[in-house]
């Protein structure tokens, strides 16, 4: 038996929409932990919501509340309460990366001199600035950092590599390595 997903939102924000009168979720429940955080468990319809919207982010919400059997004021709110909840974070288009004209993919290990806060603090600020960085992980183990970054070739990938990457700040070591193909790549996460 899997677990509920409870989302630990920002009691504040819920707060406040009961306050003034807002519907966070029809059959939501409220309550707040141990820690002082309202929650909202999710019940099988926002669940539904959340697996539609992964799918067709611009799915139209009377085609959405036809799918799931609601009517559309009631979808409606349900789709509102999760994106102020923080849950939904937003929408966006999915660009083809091939077609994009950066087909590669490497994956890039750094190791830092020193791991103090303002050393991660400076790497983390510095490494947001490169465009080719698509993620980037503060990681356990071996490395520092696991860095995703996306180039044409592997030409581009040496100019990045020399002009960025390694002068990143505090950097002591990369270690790169190619995706040769893609075997999964999902964008939906698991509602259970």
């Amino acid at each position: 038996m899997t677990a509920p997903i409870v989302l630990a939102a920002s009691g504040r924000k819920l707060r406040e929409s009961a306050r003034f009168g807002k519907n966070v979720a029809e059959s939501a429940t409220l309550y707040s932990d141990p820690d002082g955080f309202l929650r909202m468990k999710l019940d099988r319809f926002d669940k539904a919501i959340l697996q539609a919207l992964q799918l067709d982010g611009r799915v139209s919400n009377a085609a959405l509340a036809e799918r799931l059997s609601l009517s559309e004021s009631a979808c409606l709110r349900r789709v509102r309460a999760l994106e102020e909840s923080g849950l939904v974070e937003g929408y966006t288009a999915l660009i083809n990366q091939q077609k994009a004209g950066c087909p590669v993919n490497v994956f890039v290990n750094i190791t830092l001199d020193r791991q103090d806060e303002t050393d991660l603090r400076r790497f983390e600020e510095a490494v947001r600035k490169i465009p080719e960085v698509m993620e980037c992980y503060l990681m356990t183990g071996d490395y520092d950092y696991v860095v995703r970054v996306v180039v044409a070739d592997t030409a581009d990938f040496e100019r990045l590599h020399s002009k960025h990457l390694t002068r990143l700040p505090g950097v002591a070591r990369v270690h790169s390595s190619f995706a040769l193909r893609t075997v999964q790549k999902s964008r939906e996460l698991p509602i259970r």
